[in-house]
């Protein structure tokens, strides 16, 4: 239950971390959920790949890469919204 909580925690600094890298113009509240969306596929994908992370810090840099690719999708997918 703790590792959930712990990496939910993760995934929102990712999405902040992804956001100050793709110079997304959100909200901090939306580059949040960008960031938990993105550390999901992240994960996910890195998994696919058979990329697996033992630690802290292979785990947030697989997030921040899920999360760029999650908000370049979302600018891509939703171009009104500032992203």
């Amino acid at each position: 239950m703790f590792w959930w909580i712990v990496k939910i925690a993760l995934w929102a600094l990712a999405g902040l971390a992804a956001s100050r890298l793709m110079k997304s113009e959100g909200s901090m509240l939306w580059n949040i959920v960008l960031g938990l969306a993105g550390g999901a596929v992240g994960s996910l994908v890195a998994g696919w790949v058979g990329i697996r992370s033992t630690n802290t810090l292979g785990s947030l840099i697989i997030s921040v890469g899920g999360a760029c690719l999650v908000i370049a999708l979302a600018r891509f997918l939703l171009p009104k919204f500032k992203h």
